[in-house]
C-alpha cells in the first residue's frame, strides 16, 4: 500500500492529466486523455491507469483508445500495478520505463535567481532544444512540443513557467511548476537547459526558485519524476530529493 504522501501525489498526477486534457474518456482502470490540438504530443494523448486493471486486456484497451494515433503512451501510476502490466505490454511491442517519484526533503532555498516567465520567452529556447533532441522530425512536431505548454495551464490551480536568464536576458534554463495549495502539493516538471548554457548554474537557479515558490504557497509535498535508468536522478538527489515511489511508462510507435 503506498504511503499517504505517495497516494496524494498519484491523485495529483491523475487530476493534472484530466484537467489539462481537451477531452477525457473513462476506461476500466483509468481514462484516456486527448488533445487534438497537440496530436504529436504523447503526454497530451495517452492512457492513464490510476486504479486496478486487467493486465491482459490492457494492450487491446489502449489500442482501442489510441488507435487513431501513430503512437501509444500508457502511464501506470501504482508501482505494483505497473510491474504487473509489464509482461503483457512488452509482449505487445511496448517499451517499458520506470520513473522514480522523488520528494524534496532538504531545506528550502531562500529564494532563487530565476523568475516566473511567460510562454513567449520560452518558445525559441524550447524549440531549439527539441530540434537538438529530435533532428529528424518536421516543424509541426516541434510546434506541438512547444505550444502544449498552453494546455498545462489548465492542469493545476497554479501553474508557473520558471526561467533562469543569462546576463544578456536570454532564458538559459526553464521548468514548469504546478501547485495545488489546497492539498499542499507541488510538482516540478520538464526541467531543461539550453545546450550552450549547460553547467553554469542555471538549472540550480530554476530548482531553487521553484522550491521557494512552492513553500511560499504552503506546499509541503514538493515532488518530481525522473527516469530510474538516467543520470538526472542523481543530480536531483544531490539537491535534496529522495525516492519515495515508482510509476511506470509504456510507449510504442
Amino acid at each position: 500500500m503506498p504511503s499517504p504522501e505517495l497516494q496524494r501525489i498519484h491523485a495529483f498526477m491523475s487530476a493534472f492529466a484530466r484537467r489539462q486534457a481537451a477531452r477525457v474518456v473513462d476506461l476500466p482502470g483509468g481514462f484516456a486523455a486527448y488533445d487534438d490540438a497537440f496530436s504529436h504530443s504523447r503526454a497530451n494523448n495517452q492512457v492513464v491507469i490510476d486504479t486496478d486493471v486487467d493486465t491482459e486486456t490492457l494492450p487491446a484497451l489502449a489500442d482501442e483508445a489510441l488507435g487513431h494515433l501513430p503512437h501509444r503512451l500508457i502511464s501506470v501510476l501504482d508501482d505494483a500495478t505497473g510491474a504487473a502490466c509489464a509482461e503483457s505490454l512488452v509482449r505487445a511491442g511496448y517499451t517499458h520505463s520506470t520513473l522514480l517519484v522523488m520528494v524534496h526533503e532538504g531545506p528550502v532555498p531562500a529564494g532563487g535567481s530565476a523568475e516566473v516567465v511567460d510562454l513567449d520567452a520560452l518558445r525559441e529556447p524550447i524549440a531549439r532544444r527539441w530540434r537538438g533532441f529530435l533532428p529528424d522530425v518536421d516543424s509541426e512536431v516541434i510546434r506541438h512540443l512547444v505550444e502544449r505548454r498552453e494546455a498545462r495551464r489548465r492542469g493545476a490551480d497554479v501553474v508557473y513557467f520558471i526561467g533562469s536568464r543569462t546576463d544578456e536576458g536570454d532564458v538559459a534554463s526553464w521548468a514548469d511548476l504546478y501547485l495545488d495549495p489546497a492539498t499542499g502539493t507541488a510538482q516540478l516538471e520538464d526541467l531543461m537547459t539550453a545546450e550552450d548554457h549547460l553547467r553554469r548554474g542555471h538549472a540550480d537557479a530554476v530548482v531553487a526558485t521553484a522550491l521557494s515558490l512552492a513553500a511560499a504557497q504552503d506546499c509541503g509535498t514538493r515532488f518530481l519524476t525522473a527516469f530510474a535508468a538516467d543520470w538526472p536522478r542523481h543530480w536531483y538527489e544531490r539537491r535534496g530529493f529522495s525516492v519515495i515511489g515508482r510509476t511506470h511508462c509504456f510507449e510504442r510507435g
